[in-house]
């Protein structure tokens, strides 16, 4: 289990990504004291539609996040360009080990290494790298995944997922996608809770594990 006062880091190689994969799990480890730190490295400029000014996502996942309960100096959003951040995978890897140096950490919450797409894959590589001495969570995003290894839970209440959906709802860019539904999300989480008895859960595949 994650003791309570760990210190957490999220890495989201998008805005809404952390959001997305653990965003239940955020608060339920911030209501039992951990220290959680957010990590975007793209706001995805080139992916928004039109109509949209460019610094929309940046503004949109500090609402989110905010939502979630992470205190802003916690949350780091970098500007890397949206589908290339395996272009620039020594720059990622040398930002992730200066956070390691500032900041400490205990655990770790990046895309599985299963993800196909390009930046995921990227960020769930250079994170297990610099972070191969720590428990290292690879969690599901289930539209990018070609197989996910089930091995690890954690339970939710009804409240922690609600707060999810509301951190999801402050990405109005985002809105229509299937993935970012109240529904999809309760769906999610109540086929996770199943495999394990109880009402909700996020499920999390065990990539590194450090007592």
């Amino acid at each position: 289990m994650i003791k309570p006062n760990s210190n957490v880091l999220v890495l989201a190689p998008h805005t809404d990504d952390g959001e997305l994969g653990c965003g239940g799990t955020i608060v339920r480890l911030l209501e039992e004291g951990c220290n959680v730190t957010y990590v975007a490295f793209s706001t995805a400029e080139l992916s928004l539609p039109p109509g949209f000014p460019p610094n929309t996502l940046k503004l949109e996942v500090k609402e989110a996040t905010q939502r979630l309960g992470i205190p802003a100096a916690n949350v780091l959003v970098f500007d890397f360009e949206v589908r290339k951040l395996n272009y620039v995978r020594q720059e990622i890897l040398e930002t992730l080990v200066r956070i390691k140096r500032e900041r400490p950490i205990d655990v770790v919450f990046m895309p599985c290494l299963q993800d196909i797409h390009q930046d995921h894959s990227t960020v769930a590589a250079e994170g297990l790298r610099a972070f191969k001495d720590r428990t290292v969570l690879g969690y599901e995003l289930i539209w990018n995944n070609l197989t996910f290894n089930t091995t690890s839970f954690v339970r939710l209440q009804q409240r922690h997922l609600e707060r999810k959906i509301a951190a999801l709802g402050a990405y109005e860019s985002q809105r229509g996608r299937s993935y970012v539904s109240s529904e999809f999300v309760m769906s999610l989480a109540r086929t996770r809770g199943v495999q394990i008895g109880s009402e909700f859960a996020e499920c999390f595949e065990v990539l590194r594990w450090v007592i």
